[in-house]
């Protein structure tokens, strides 16, 4: 069964197309299982703010890849590549299409294209990590700058673990960062890739809206349960939009009104990178996701 890969920023109704096209498979005798494609999902707990599907609103449709690591863990897109394609593999083998669905860019790519991991070096990784921790990330961002410019201006120059990942690869290969990553190319198993996407003012206030009931919905008693379990260690998950912000609200930095202007301020942000992301994918057909029969439209292209 050919995949269908169902992307684009955040607050667009992915999830709820994912299910609408699984009823729609299923009608037609072949069903479908949704694989994750969120980092942030992988997490246990980490529910309300990553505006997680609960199990009984999936409509009775396989999920795979949700709730698969403690928030003390450190998510990897090479282990998340090895458990995403077993799941596409093991749904194309029991007839049923694999809907991988999600924003993280980078987690997509894994599954469906020529996504290479050069190994690590514990020393080198060591060394980089307490440069970091000396002179911050701007400083890590300069010196990769000045090593391969190009990694330089797709990574954030506030994003440390991500430049400290780019150097350790320019120093253990001799190649630009960008060489372990894929070239657009056919994607695994004839994938359709569908780009979900809403006009700029209107997403920004569907995610305005989103945060606020995220907040009613006890978003800060969650942080609060996760705090408890090692949140503030999670490497990954203790950066997650939302997350953040409510931890400095816990620990009195900021009042709960600030932590919320602060996480639409960053979900925003992130809307506009993961769209810039997707953008640059030639194979991604956009799709406007306030269009009517959106079903119909992506079954057709997915022939």
């Amino acid at each position: 069964m050919r995949p269908i890969a169902l992307v684009g920023p955040t607050a667009t109704g992915k999830s709820d197309l994912a299910l609408d096209l699984a009823e729609a498979l299923a009608a037609r005798g072949a069903g479908a299982e949704v694989v994750n494609a969120d980092a942030m999902q992988l997490y246990r707990g980490m529910d309300i703010g990553t505006a997680k599907l609960a199990p009984d609103a999936r409509r009775g449709v396989p999920h795979h890849l949700l709730d698969v690591l403690d928030v003390t863990e450190t998510a990897t897109v090479a282990a998340y590549q090895r458990d995403a394609r077993a799941a596409v593999d093991a749904a194309r083998a029991r007839g049923r299409v694999p809907l991988v669905v999600g924003g993280s860019g980078l987690y997509v790519q894994a599954v469906l294209d020529d996504l290479r991991f050069p190994g690590t070096d514990p020393a080198l990784r060591a060394r980089l990590d307490a440069e970091l921790a000396t002179v911050g990330p701007g400083a890590m961002h300069a010196r990769l700058a000045a090593r391969d410019p190009d990694a330089a201006r797709d990574i954030l120059a506030s994003n440390g673990r991500r430049i400290v990942r780019a150097l350790e690869v320019v120093e253990l290969t001799g190649q630009p960062f960008a060489a372990s990553l894929p070239r657009p190319g056919a994607p695994r198993h004839e994938a359709l890739l569908v780009g979900l996407d809403r006009d700029t003012a209107v997403l920004d206030e569907r995610v305005a809206v989103r945060v606020d009931a995220m907040l009613a919905a006890g978003l800060v008693d969650e942080v609060a349960t996760l705090a408890a379990r090692g949140l503030r260690d999670g490497a990954t998950a203790s950066r997650a939009v939302g997350y953040r912000e409510v931890l400095e609200h816990l620990d009195g930095t900021i009042d709960l009104d600030e932590a919320r202007r602060r996480t639409v301020v960053a979900t925003r942000r992130l809307v506009r990178r993961q769209r810039s992301w997707f953008r640059r994918d030639p194979r991604v057909a956009r799709l406007d996701a306030a269009a009517p029969d959106l079903v119909a439209t992506v079954l057709g292209a997915w022939g």
